[in-house]
């Protein structure tokens, strides 16, 4: 990385590998790649059923019709795919990118009365690697293409606040420069948080760094909004000057001041509700003074680093819209909860609120790659990359390669083998393409290897893959296959996902169920530390819920949408986990499809689906 300035239009910038094509001195700029996707919806939730009568919620400001958007997935993806709608239509950016090369991105999750590690998936370790490849070389271009996007989001009154610290902030500023103008710095705010132990050399540091860039001069500020109030002595001293001076006495009645650049708001800690466990969590209370200053009510605030979902959660109860993006599916799991919380308040308190839908970008990232790949598309660099690793795959399965099929990939003992891609999610439509292509070929069983998985496939996928007239199992691709002493001493294994089982009862024209048993097939999966300290199935669920319609909700593409009507789950000041359902009365006598959806300690989602008659 070349730290020096170069002059180019006028103002200084940032020099880094990667930042231009080809080795020129300054030579054209790299283009931010945008690659418009459809996004798919996974989950709606909280949204009132058709002829229920069940009014939707509405405040002033918002569009009708409107869902708030938690998207699970690479986030230049989602950006990209977002501006064909939004463009210069959102109002509020804050950010919290990583900026720690050394960060650990585990977390902590609770089993029984005690809490144990999460390490981050495959997915999240694939980003911090994309992240940190390259040291900070690779870091800046991830910043820069993605600050980029983001100014294209922004409205014209919008703000973006981008979180950091020491490591990279000095960086990121001349970054942001570039990118948004000089003039449009609004202010570097320093959160200060609680003191703690000082080093042994040097001073504690106990501060993070905000910087606040505006899209243009026209941005919105309300800074009445977030005044602080005066002490009991200020205000004694104000009312004495006030007594004589009109405009004094105007500053008294508002209450307090606007405060400076310099915030102190204590961290998040372990023994408060709010906290969720992950390690660079930021407390409720910051957030929501970056919201009450930029955005009013019924505005568009966006973060594409949501994490625990600290933002969506205060957006939320402010009455602002929001999108929010993560590529963990802990995090996305973690922020639905704490969305569903906050609405289940809001509904409690009489206040209106808005459904969500958890959407992603699913099949269309990944068909360019299996085509390409086994039909013999053109052999670049990138493609016998992706062939090798499904040959690797493929070989750990202790099965024999085979090309000439869109889909299938492998063969063992007479069962074919699709292997899911390292960097997305395996979802229905793909699992579908598959088994139709073992359809086509007369082809009975089929394994399907995966990473990540869409979080409705499992006996969904089994029963309909059997309707089709073939066998099928599902596989986690374990963690193992990355380390390469394990694959040498051939101690890779693969397990088949989680098996959950419920019962219906039925009274009349209404339903009940009840969860009957929880399993995660291999206990291989699970550490001997936490499988002692588990005393009954149930301990496994953090989560679970319920659609009673479940073919009832489609998709633009005709697929069934889960419409989470009813959930229990484990929060810090509830940790126990109700696991049976109210009675639910159907409007009509009929055929239901009834999907329940559970969520394990870990994150990691298993769906199952019975019909019913009433």
């Amino acid at each position: 990385m070349d730290t020096s300035p170069s002059s180019n239009h006028g103002h200084t910038e940032l020099i880094w590998e990667g930042k231009f094509e080809g080795s020129a001195e300054l030579p054209p700029k790299r283009a931010v790649e945008k690659i418009t996707l459809p996004f798919q919806a996974v989950e709606v939730i909280n949204e009132p059923r058709e002829g229920t009568g069940e009014a939707r919620l509405f405040t002033g400001g918002r569009k009708e019709g409107w869902r708030n958007k938690l998207i699970w997935g690479d986030n230049e993806l989602a950006m990209s795919s977002l501006l064909e709608e939004y463009a210069g239509k959102v109002d509020l950016i804050y950010i919290d990118p990583p900026f720690d090369v050394g960060a650990d991105f585990s977390v902590r999750v609770k089993v029984g009365d005690e809490e144990v590690t999460k390490e981050p998936s495959i997915l999240e370790e694939k980003a911090y690697r994309d992240t940190w490849g390259r040291g900070t070389n690779s870091y800046l271009q991830m910043v820069y293409e993605r600050l980029s996007l983001m100014r294209e989001l922004l409205s014209e009154r919008g703000s973006l606040y981008v979180h950091l610290d020491w490591h990279v902030g000095h960086y990121v500023k001349v970054i942001l420069d570039e990118i948004f103008g000089k003039e449009n710095l609004v202010n570097e705010v320093i959160w200060q948080y609680q003191p703690g132990a000082a080093p042994q050399r040097g001073f504690g540091r106990k501060h993070d760094l905000i910087f606040l860039y505006s899209k243009s001069q026209d941005f919105y500020f309300d800074g009445d909004a977030v005044r602080e109030p005066y002490s009991k002595k200020t205000l004694e001293r104000l009312k004495y000057a006030g007594a004589r001076e009109k405009n004094v006495q105007k500053v008294t009645e508002r209450g307090g001041r606007i405060p400076t650049d310099v915030w102190y708001v204590p961290s998040v800690q372990g023994n408060q509700i709010e906290y969720q466990g992950f390690p660079t969590q930021k407390p409720e209370a910051l957030l929501k003074r970056i919201i009450k200053a930029s955005s009013g009510p019924g505005f568009l605030v966006a973060d594409f680093f949501c994490g625990s979902g600290t933002s969506g959660v205060v957006a939320e109860g402010l009455g602002r819209r929001w999108i929010m993006c993560d590529l963990g599916r802990f995090a996305i799991h973690t922020s639905r909860k704490r969305l569903m919380e906050v609405q289940r308040k809001l509904k409690e308190e009489g206040k209106p609120y808005y459904p969500f839908e958890i959407i992603n970008l699913g099949k269309y990232e990944r068909q360019y790659w299996q085509v390409a790949v086994v039909n013999g598309g053109a052999k670049t660099a990138e493609t016998k990359k992706i062939a090798q690793y499904v040959k690797f795959v493929v070989a750990l399965y202790r099965g024999e390669f085979v090309s000439g099929f869109a889909h299938l990939h492998g063969k063992k003992e007479g069962r074919f083998v699709h292997v899911g891609a390292v960097d997305a999610p395996v979802t229905m439509h793909e699992i579908k393409e598959a088994v139709e292509e073992c359809k086509k070929n007369k082809f009975s069983h089929l394994d399907v290897l995966g990473w990540e998985w869409e979080m409705r496939v499992n006996e969904e996928a089994v029963k309909e893959a059997k309707g089709q007239g073939v066998r099928l199992k599902l596989l986690q691709i374990p963690r193992e296959v990355m380390d390469k002493r394990a694959v040498e001493a051939g101690d890779v294994k693969f397990f088949e996902l989680n098996f959950v089982d419920f019962g219906v009862e039925k009274k009349g024209q209404e339903v009940r169920v009840s969860l009957k048993s929880f399993a995660i097939p291999s206990e291989d999966l699970i550490p001997r530390d936490l499988r002692e300290r588990i005393t009954n199935w149930a301990d496994y669920i953090d989560y679970w819920s319920v659609d009673w319609d479940y073919e009832s909700l489609k998709a633009e593409s005709g697929a069934p949408v889960f419409q989470n009507d009813w959930q229990a789950f484990r929060t810090k000041k509830n940790p126990k986990l109700e696991l049976e359902t109210p009675l639910h009365a159907y409007p009509k006598k009929g055929k239901y499809v009834v999907l329940v959806k559970v969520i394990d300690i870990f994150g990691n989602d298993t769906s199952k689906a019975v019909e019913v008659r009433v």
